[in-house]
């Protein structure tokens, strides 16, 4: 089920931000998107790895999460002055509050949703998710998306992936970001 939380005047919504666990869809929906809005794509990730040199699973094998969400917090506030950008951004990334209220200041932020067979299924075969580095994955799936649950709920808008095709929901966030801004 999709939600839409009404949202305050105040705003100067100018971006589109894509939060959610991995597998949600956040970098193939966001280049749908900004292709379909024409932005400019934005993936946090890889703006680390960019400015780093190194590998997300580097840094978190080298430097531990900590260090990881530090290099986060910077990359976002970096984007708060960028205009017609759709950052997609890491899993973690909205568990950090201020984070969420960078984005917020910005962008409308919207959360993909998807159930956690879902994830796995989706992520099963990739090798570059440090935190599915672990014993029992499906376990570590369950137990990060209970912990991350509030802060995804805290989204302008939730949308569920589990039954929809990337291009499904890439039009579902167009038009949420679409409805937003005549409404405001």
């Amino acid at each position: 089920m999709d939600y839409f939380l009404p949202m305050h005047n105040d705003r100067n919504i100018v971006n589109l931000a894509l939060i959610g666990f991995m597998g949600t869809g956040k970098t193939s929906v966001g280049r749908l998107v900004a292709e379909q809005m024409n932005f400019e794509f934005l993936d946090t990730d890889e703006l680390i790895q960019t400015a780093t040199g190194r590998t997300i699973a580097d840094i978190f094998a080298q430097d531990g999460e900590p260090a990881f969400r530090t290099l986060e917090q910077r990359v976002v506030a970096e984007l708060a002055g960028r205009q017609k950008t759709l950052i997609s951004t890491g899993g973690g990334l909205p568990t950090h509050l201020p984070n969420l209220t960078s984005l917020k200041q910005h962008a409308l932020v919207v959360c993909l949703w998807a159930s956690p067979e879902k994830i796995w299924e989706r992520v099963c075969h990739q090798s570059h998710r440090p935190l599915l580095h672990n014993p029992d994955p499906r376990a570590k799936i369950r137990d990060l998306l209970a912990v991350r649950e509030p802060f995804y709920k805290q989204a302008d808008v939730l949308v569920n992936t589990d039954l929809r095709t990337m291009r499904e929901v890439a039009h579902q966030v167009a038009h949420q970001y679409r409805f937003a801004l005549s409404h405001r």
